[in-house]
């Protein structure tokens, strides 16, 4: 039996919906050095059982984090075009993100009538900061959406370290957003615990829990996890010491990734939340892009595929 598209699937609000990540190449990147990366990039997805690939909108986020960036922040390639320009071989839909307070109103709606929203969908990001200077707030962006493009299947981003989340994703979801992906996710229990809380205030209100797709990535150094600190991302200290003194972190990481996705679908089923993976794949790594994949792979035959 065929299985339907993605839009479909998030539309219906089904469950074992499979994505992968990837961050488009910066700005500075020759253009023979993007060609390749994108048939590189072609190469691993077509090897993959996936619902659909995800295509990264970067800010910087300085604004929210005082301290010095682990990683420096270089401005990447727009999703958007890098998907027309250089991933339209690519037959599955795509997610595109977008940090909505860099583009004017005219850019947004341009982008959405274009969309074929058969193949492309859109999760709208907010500023990174309540002080940040946007041209476009994410409330505003909704409303563009809901007055150009309603069609245009739109999806929101869950961060489960934040208080009263559950709520948020109400609100997004009364918006127009149809599907959740969550941040990266390293603390099962606190995601569990906003899965719960979603689910018994849908059940509460009489509405149908929308649904969430669950973000999983390696990290393969101590550099990593010191970047996940300063994004927000809550790492267990139980789990922080296994990665600080394993041998292998990226090992250690990718188990860890694997019992994270085989309690959340158990939990999800159990509580009959629909859900999915997003496999993030953001390294330029060797070692930890192949294990990405990997992990895409076994994530997938936990799905039953």
């Amino acid at each position: 039996m065929t299985r339907p598209r993605l839009p479909h699937l998030l539309a219906e609000a089904r469950s074992g919906v499979l994505l992968f990540s990837v961050t488009p190449p910066k700005r500075s990147t020759a253009d023979e050095r993007i060609r390749e990366i994108a048939e590189v990039t072609l190469d691993r997805l077509n090897g993959l059982d996936l619902d659909g690939l995800i295509l990264y909108d970067i800010d910087d986020e300085s604004d929210r984090n005082p301290d010095t960036r682990p990683f420096p922040f270089l401005a990447t390639l727009d999703p958007a075009r890098y998907y027309e320009t250089h991933l339209s071989s690519w037959t599955q839909p795509v997610i595109i993100y977008r940090c909505v307070g860099k583009y004017a109103e005219d850019e947004l709606r341009d982008w959405m009538r274009d969309a074929d929203t058969e193949q492309v969908l859109g999760v709208f990001v907010g500023a990174s900061s309540g002080g940040k200077e946007v041209r476009t707030g994410l409330r505003r962006a909704q409303e563009l959406r809901a007055e150009t493009r309603p069609e245009l299947p739109l999806g929101a981003v869950v961060i489960g370290e934040r208080r009263d989340e559950h709520l948020r994703m109400l609100a997004k979801q009364e918006r127009g957003a149809s599907f959740f992906v969550s941040q990266v996710i390293y603390h099962v229990n606190e995601t569990k615990n906003l899965i719960s809380d979603y689910y018994y205030e849908c059940r509460a209100r009489d509405v149908q829990p929308r649904t969430v797709i669950f973000t999983l990535s390696l990290c393969g150094s101590l550099k990593t996890l010191e970047f996940l600190g300063w994004l927000g991302v809550e790492v267990p200290r139980w789990l922080e010491n296994s990665l600080r003194h394993a041998g292998d972190p990226l090992d250690e990481s990718y188990k860890h990734c694997l019992d994270i996705a085989r309690d959340l679908r158990d939990f999800c089923e159990h509580l009959g939340v629909p859900y999915g993976f997003n496999i993030e794949s953001v390294s330029i790594r060797k070692a930890e892009i192949e294990a990405t994949t990997r992990l895409a792979a076994d994530v997938a035959a936990l799905l039953g595929r």
